[in-house]
This record gives structure tokens, sequence and C-alpha cells, in this order.
């Protein structure tokens, strides 16, 4: 069964060209295509589409804020933000409306297809570059000495290595091979973890390791 995507993006150009590298993959099918955030909330109840590929400055309604109605609407989409403006806020922006991921448009057409293969599985995909300054913004606002968060005890020792690793951004197939575990048994101690600590996502859990000292 292939995984459904729906392309936002206010220039047709671009819509053109992703649409044409998301076609030629047997498993990908390219159901609708908007050119504002307000159309792709439309297009996104309507279609219902496993993954959508959001632009984040349009006019009207920009991509973050169709992310966020994505999102608190239920809908299953998972959204994969794509721009070409390397900046801290539209990342951070973009990742607080709940997107599972930010890529950068000059990213490799391997990249993009990977990513958006990840984000209908369920894990997150972060840029690389953004990645490492998230980390290190989160850091930078730590208080010190602040209370340990009890959601911490409530992990075993497994899951805390397991969890190391996802803040590493080792794939489960990569902490398998390190803590030689199947990757059925990984994906279950991954979502476990997300389950205690009340996160979405494995953005979440990599901040969230970083925050309390994990990583």
């Amino acid at each position: 069964m292939s995984t459904t995507v729906l392309l936002v993006d206010d220039e047709p150009l671009v819509r053109l060209g992703l649409s044409m590298v998301l076609g030629a993959q047997e498993d990908l099918e390219v159901v609708g295509e908007a050119g504002d955030g307000e159309r792709a909330v439309e297009l996104a109840r309507r279609l219902r589409p496993d993954v959508v590929l959001m632009d984040v400055r349009m006019p009207g309604v920009d991509g973050v804020a169709a992310t966020r109605r994505i999102v608190a609407e239920g809908l299953p989409a998972r959204v994969l933000v794509l721009t070409t403006f390397d900046r801290d806020d539209h990342a951070f922006a973009a990742l607080r409306a709940g997107a599972s991921g930010f890529l950068l448009k000059n990213s490799e057409p391997a990249a993009l297809l990977a990513a958006v293969r990840a984000v209908a599985r369920g894990d997150a995909v972060v840029s690389p570059r953004v990645t490492r300054r998230l980390l290190e913004t989160v850091a930078h606002r730590l208080p010190d000495g602040a209370p340990p968060d009890p959601r911490v005890t409530s992990l075993t020792d497994r899951e805390r290595e397991v969890l190391r690793s996802v803040a590493q951004g080792r794939s489960n197939a990569e902490i398998a091979g390190d803590l030689v575990l199947s990757e059925l048994t990984v994906k279950t101690h991954v979502a476990r973890i997300l389950g205690k600590l009340g996160l979405r996502d494995r953005t979440q859990a990599a901040v969230f390791a970083h925050r309390h000292g994990l990583d």
C-alpha cells in the first residue's frame, strides 16, 4: 500500500519538482497539492494523506499555522516541513506546532524520500544542522540546579540506553546493532519511552534527553 502525500508550497514549479521526485517511487503517491496553508488544511481534512510536505512561508495562512491546525484537529497526517530558510525560529516554530520533521529544500532527493518514509513510519526527521542548534539552544535555556524530572526515574536502564541513542540521532537498526537487540525490540522500547515521558516523537525525546543530561 502506497504512502499518500499532500504537497503544500506557493510556488507551482517547486510542487512540480517534488511531485516528479515522489511520483517516481512505487511506494509513494501524491494525492493533492495546495498553494497556501488554508487550502492545505482543507485538503488534509478531505484527502487524509499520510504525510503533508509543508512549506513555511506562504501567503495568508503560513506553514506553521497550518501545521498547528492539522495537529490540533487530530488529523492522521504527519507534517514534514520543507523550506529554503535555514533559520532557528522557523525550525523551532514548526516543531512546537507539532511537525514531525524539518528538512531544507536543498537536501538531496534521496534524503527527501528517506524523510517522507521515516515520517510516515512515525519517526521524526530534523536536518542535522537544525538538530544540533536546537539542542544547544535548549541547553542554554536550562536553569542551573533544576530539580530532576520524576519521569526520568520511571525509565529502566535499558530504556535510558535506547533514549541516549535516540538523542544521538541513531536509527532503530543502528541502536539494535549497538545494543545487540532485535529492531522490533528497539521499536517497542522507543514506544514505551515516548509513553512514559508523554512525548510525541523522537525529536521531542532527543530534546528531553539533552535537557536532562541523558545524552
